[in-house]
């Protein structure tokens, strides 16, 4: 494909994105208006790469008209303060009717041998545009502050290596995802009066919601 079907081909997914980020940051801004504890701390989006699409593709074996069965082209992110949290944005997602689950993985408790730690949910987003309406696949991330912070090092250090990291860094990056856990478990140990203490709070600043690169 040109780089015009190229767009045209990314465009459902741009769209898809945007409107996932503005519903889910609506939810947070509900919360907030009701004087409650939001368990959503804030929300990223970002449309995959056409290079990182290309190499996916390769490395699968997809056909260009197989690229479409991709579920992450679009991805969204939802940060959450407490493990706690997740179930409780999985709550929220599984009684939406503007979009069908079709598919939960769970790296929380069934965590990657590289200590990756995070919850997938996948999706087919229903969407209309001036060609009419299509369901888009997108891949929704829950996770941890201290989870997302372990995981990005984790990702530059891939594409650094190319997706073999030596060995010494391999184990130092698992143990240093212990740590991570550990420190959420801790701060889950001490959850009701740290959100006690954030909603006398609540008001006086807001956290950015800006976009994050993957």
């Amino acid at each position: 494909m040109n780089k015009k079907k190229w767009e045209e081909f990314l465009d459902p997914y741009v769209q898809t994105v945007g409107e996932l980020k503005i519903k889910l940051r609506g939810v947070r801004k509900q919360y907030q208006k009701k004087n409650l504890y939001p368990p959503i701390e804030f929300v990223t989006g970002r449309v995959k790469r056409l290079d990182s699409i290309k190499e996916k593709a390769r490395r699968r074996g997809y056909k260009p008209s197989q690229i479409i069965e991709m579920e992450d082209i679009a991805g969204v992110r939802v940060m959450v303060q407490f493990v706690e949290n997740i179930y409780d944005v999985l709550d929220i997602l599984r009684v939406r009717t503007d979009f069908e689950i079709i598919e939960e993985r769970d790296y929380i408790n069934n965590q990657k041998s590289s200590g990756y730690r995070s919850y997938h949910v996948i999706i087919k987003y229903p969407i209309d545009t001036i060609d009419g309406h299509r369901e888009v696949l997108a891949e929704i991330q829950i996770r941890t502050l201290a989870m997302n912070f372990w995981a990005t090092i984790e990702h530059s250090l891939n594409y650094k290596y190319q997706g073999l990291i030596p060995l010494e860094i391999r184990e130092r990056l698992n143990v240093t995802a212990q740590i991570a856990y550990a420190l959420d478990r801790e701060m889950s140990s001490i959850r009701e009066e740290i959100q006690e203490a954030q909603l006398l709070f609540e008001g006086e600043s807001e956290l950015p919601e800006e976009d994050g690169k993957w």
